[in-house]
């Protein structure tokens, strides 16, 4: 077995995961969203602070494992800082005092693998991962093996939602929030345009900043927002922040091939967004994969997942040489 922790923001995470058959034993997450929503974003300093209190209450839960473990896996690159020291501290810790080796777990890696959590990883496979913090197309021949098609120039898909949430008055995280109205609303009485349309063909990215800047503006044109206002402006929004990831996605395979495509972080849990992939794919004559809903945003599960991947190929890391990373540009080749 592997004991998993997930700390890269504001998720406190552990998961036991058997290491034979994948099996997902154990796994527990605490959220900290209703201590961020009082600032309307995560703040790091306090996020580090709620991982010192909860990572150790969750992990007096899996003592009864600590005699069959074989490894401790933790995320340690990319996030915040600090909140990845309070996860790395601890696997640390218990690396020390149960004398069992340390896998140290590339968060991006580990949304891959929550497609597969109790199942065998099948690649290649190219992935769309949308989140609060990234936005990037991926074709993974393997774990070790990932190719960045695109990114984000700006804000993240997941990210412009929360922003735009924050500028309606919405509480944080405004997702889900804003999917809820969306599907109350009239998606075309506000005909944002669609981000980066006048690039040269060549050009493949993302970019979110402009349209969070229509709907500011749009915003602002309204003194009273009543409450069909703000329901077509959330489906609008949502239309046009789709329509972009689709509008690039379908220019990444004009002419490139692909049979099997997933989409993985917390923004892939948006209904619209996969229905939208699943049109995609069926024209392809591709196969979608997404994960289960609660695996979409940060967790130990997906770490857990990676982490036996890991540990079968024997990938692991002497404890002065495990260290947080902010960013991993290194794992694209």
């Amino acid at each position: 077995m592997i004991l998993s922790i997930e700390s890269s923001c504001d998720d406190s995470s552990i998961a036991i995961t058997r290491i034979d058959d994948k099996k997902l034993l154990f796994h527990k997450k605490i959220s900290q969203d209703e201590e961020h929503a009082k600032y309307g974003g995560v703040v790091p300093e306090l996020a580090a602070r709620l991982h010192a209190v909860t990572l150790p209450k969750i992990l007096e839960e899996t003592k009864s494992y600590f005699s069959e473990l074989k490894a401790i896996a933790v995320t340690n690159e990319p996030g915040l800082s600090v909140t990845l020291v309070e996860g790395v501290s601890m696997a640390k810790a218990l690396s020390v005092s149960l004398g069992l080796p340390l896998l140290g777990i590339n968060h991006l890696k580990g949304h891959i693998c929550s497609l597969f959590i109790e199942e065998e990883i099948r690649f290649p496979m190219d992935v769309l991962l949308v989140s609060g913090g990234h936005t990037q197309l991926l074709h993974v021949k393997t774990l070790e093996e990932i190719q960045l098609l695109a990114t984000t120039m700006d804000d993240s898909f997941g990210e412009s939602f929360d922003k735009v949430g924050k500028m309606l008055g919405l509480p944080y995280p405004a997702g889900a929030i804003i999917e809820n109205y969306a599907k109350r609303g009239d998606a075309k009485r506000f005909d944002f345009t669609i981000p980066l349309q006048g690039t040269s063909s060549s050009m493949l990215a993302f970019s979110y900043s402009g349209l969070k800047n229509q709907v500011r503006l749009c915003i602002e044109s309204h003194e009273n927002l009543d409450e069909q206002t703000l329901c077509d402006i959330c489906a609008s929004f949502q239309r046009v922040a789709v329509a972009h990831l689709m509008q690039k996605i379908k220019k990444a395979y004009k002419e490139r091939k692909v049979e099997h495509f997933g989409v993985v972080g917390g923004a892939s849990a948006n209904l619209y967004l996969r229905g939208e992939l699943e049109a995609f794919c069926n024209s392809k004559k591709a196969k979608l994969y997404t994960a289960k809903m609660e695996f979409c945003s940060d967790n130990a599960a997906m770490i857990g997942r990676c982490a036996v991947e890991a540990y079968q190929k024997g990938i692991f890391v002497d404890i002065a040489d495990l260290k947080v990373r902010s960013s991993s540009k290194d794992i694209f080749y």
